[in-house]
């Protein structure tokens, strides 16, 4: 399915959020220091912290896999810890005003949902990670669902996808990401592809055989 320089707008668009909508690596970073901080205090791993760029190049993965790269070797009681401060420290971060979405995000969406078109969330990311970012970032209200691989438990995004097509009964999407899973999610649900070549993270190999690249978030509005 190919995206032309004017395509009929689709039934729905599903974003990735991390890389997407929010860049991560503007709380991301405060939040990998107090996590290895808290770690070496607690005695659950002692080796030096892993630098944040292998962190941001982990985004877009289910966390289990995450901290198997980060950390190797660890025990699972410093991965369940690692699990729990990242998803503690994040809200906190959240919460005290931290953080922001990529230029032009909202408005953007505004300008979709004006023109008809649903709005979903798919990331692998935990349910109230995903959910307060939206939330604290004011753009909850544009959505019509937010998946989460925290709150559906799927094994990947092609699965979390597939759940959210079926939920909604979509018969035409484009799936918009900057990773491969997001690509990977897309084709094998019979979406289009828009990636993000945006984010500061990420190769940019891994959106092969995405249909359209963008750099600017409000290039989407003029693929349809």
């Amino acid at each position: 399915m190919n995206i032309g320089s004017k395509s009929a707008a689709p039934q729905a668009f599903i974003f990735d959020m991390d890389g997407t909508l929010f860049e991560t690596e503007t709380i991301l970073v405060s939040v990998h220091e107090r996590i290895f901080r808290t770690l070496r205090e607690e005695g659950l791993y002692t080796e030096p912290a892993p630098p944040i760029d292998k962190l941001l190049g982990c985004l877009g993965m289910l966390l289990e896999d995450i901290w198997h790269i980060l950390i190797p070797g660890s025990t699972e009681a410093a991965r369940k810890r690692a699990d729990t401060l990242m998803l503690q420290y994040e809200i906190e971060a959240l919460e005290a005003g931290e953080g922001r979405l990529y230029d032009h995000v909202e408005s953007t969406l505004a300008e979709l949902k004006a023109r008809g078109c649903k709005l979903f969330v798919a990331s692998n990311g935990l349910e109230r990670y995903v959910k307060e970012i939206a939330r604290y970032k004011g753009i909850s209200d544009l959505f019509d669902g937010l998946y989460s691989a925290g709150e559906y438990k799927t094994a990947s995004k092609n699965d979390l996808v597939a759940r959210l097509l079926k939920d909604h009964s979509i018969e035409s999407g484009w799936m918009v990401g900057d990773r491969s899973s997001d690509v990977e999610a897309g084709k094998s649900n019979g979406l289009a592809v828009v990636g993000c070549a945006y984010a500061a993270y990420g190769r940019k190999e891994e959106l092969n055989g995405a249909d359209k690249l963008i750099t600017d978030f409000r290039e989407l509005l003029e693929l349809v």
